[in-house]
């Protein structure tokens, strides 16, 4: 019986020009303090003005994931007394968020989603030695505050659904994958335990990294008697690997929340939630739907696609440059992610992008067989090749010459006498280790079809 029960509070920054409350540039100058005004920094007697756009990418990704939505939006005040929050307080939701009671399609079962909200980032702080500095640079960026239910079970249930929900926010084009970021806490606790938010946690591979690391040291503490009593939060060292204790939990109730003055509440009418749900993207459901019906893709290869957004674009790119769609699809699902998983890299991490479709037009066109499409994969991972000048110099062509390939296949055919006889009793087995003996013999060159078509000549003669 499975004993872990997890949940995650994901903040994602929205693809805004300018900030939630105010009209500073998020993108410009890096130099601290240069992109601000007294609404940033929460001068006393500055009015926040929401931004608009925010509002309406807020909305796209609710129904995107689901969700109800609110009739009206209202902020309040979080109190907090911390360095990174001029004013002491965050500008949040906390009485009615934009979206609830969403759901997340994560290996055939649903995430549930309690809440969808806006809110600002605070401030950056700047560690120098024993002195913290501030930097309102980054404070005001628009945030939805994504909460999930205690729905996951494992930290690959937990990492599936971060990677799913990103490629959820890159088809409606509210997150760009350059400039905006996504962080996750982690509300993690075994059948017996308090639960323990994790902070600080970015990216797929700290997120499970994080999890794992937290519910072995809970399994260990039970194991040894004792338990975890009282809600606390740690936070997450990536160079380390550990979590670290921070602080016992607040409660709800320690915030002081209250209505914000300073922004009334705005209705949202019907009309805008049925317009903004028409102008919704291809989802991954019905992506995966498209691909099966339009290309023929199978139905677990459509799936694992359209839930990946990089591997949706590659494969879109593939189609849009007369890549036969069943080919790209069986490539891109197989030999991207086995080079990907077995480098434990992410596909931003590698030089494939750039590549990959030099690749697939030179298997198509016949000028490389698969096997040496699968060491281009492999040297694409932490190399830029330019991919055809590379297979020139390294005489890497298919080999169609007959008689070149007649001759190793005779050649085989002598050596292996044993496997001849075998297939000859009906034993495909031994067809098949013959054919890898040809293109070990021809280092991986020889042309496919030509190979079982003379070998199979041959071997009846």
């Amino acid at each position: 019986m499975k004993d872990s029960i997890i949940g995650l509070e994901i903040h994602v920054s929205l693809n805004t020009n300018t900030k939630l409350f105010c009209s500073c540039p998020l993108l410009g100058s890096d130099d601290p303090n240069s992109r601000c005004c007294d609404i940033c920094i929460g001068a006393p007697g500055s009015k926040p003005v929401l931004n608009k756009k925010a509002m309406e990418y807020a909305l796209k990704l609710c129904l995107a994931l689901n969700c109800k939505v609110s009739n009206e939006v209202v902020f309040s005040r979080k109190t907090y007394f911390y360095p990174d929050m001029g004013k002491n307080y965050q500008i949040t939701q906390y009485e009615i968020p934009i979206g609830y009671e969403g759901f997340l399609e994560v290996f055939g079962k649903k995430i549930r989603i309690r809440r969808i909200q806006l809110e600002e980032d605070p401030a950056a702080l700047v560690h120098q030695g024993n002195t913290v500095l501030v930097d309102y640079n980054r404070s005001g960026t628009p945030l939805c505050e994504i909460v999930t239910e205690p729905d996951m079970e494992s930290p690959e249930e937990a990492r599936e659904s971060l990677k799913r929900l990103l490629t959820i926010i890159n088809y409606i084009k509210v997150f760009d994958i350059k400039n905006c970021i996504v962080k996750a806490d982690a509300n993690v606790n075994i059948k017996g335990c308090e639960r323990v938010e994790i902070k600080n946690i970015n990216g797929f591979k700290d997120i499970e990294r994080a999890i794992t690391y937290e519910l072995e040291r809970q399994r260990k503490l039970l194991k040894e008697g004792q338990a975890i009593k009282q809600k606390e939060t740690r936070g997450w060292d990536s160079d380390k690997g550990i979590t670290l204790f921070q602080r016992y939990k607040e409660s709800e109730a320690d915030y002081g929340y209250i209505v914000d003055p300073d922004l009334v509440p705005i209705d949202i009418s019907t009309e805008l939630v049925e317009k903004t749900r028409k102008e919704l993207p291809e989802l991954p459901q019905e992506k995966s739907l498209k691909y099966q019906k339009e290309y023929k893709i199978r139905k677990e290869d459509a799936e694992v696609l359209a839930n990946d957004y990089e591997l949706t674009r590659l494969l879109e790119e593939a189609i849009s440059k007369k890549i036969d769609p069943l080919f790209a699809a069986e490539w891109i699902r197989r030999e991207v992610t086995r080079v990907l998983n077995y480098n434990k890299k992410e596909l931003n991490e590698t030089f494939i992008n750039k590549n990959l479709l030099s690749v697939l037009e030179l298997i198509q066109e016949n000028k490389v067989t698969r096997q040496t499409g699968q060491r281009l994969m492999e040297l694409l991972v932490e190399k830029d090749l330019d991919v055809k000048k590379y297979i020139k110099e390294n005489n890497l062509e298919v080999v169609s010459d007959t008689k070149e390939i007649e001759e190793i296949c005779k050649k085989v055919i002598k050596e292996n006498e044993k496997a001849v006889k075998e297939y000859l009793e009906g034993n495909d087995k031994s067809f098949m280790f013959l054919v890898g003996q040809i293109m070990r013999h021809s280092k991986g060159k020889a042309e496919p079809k030509t190979v079982n078509e003379l070998l199979k000549k041959l071997i009846k003669l």
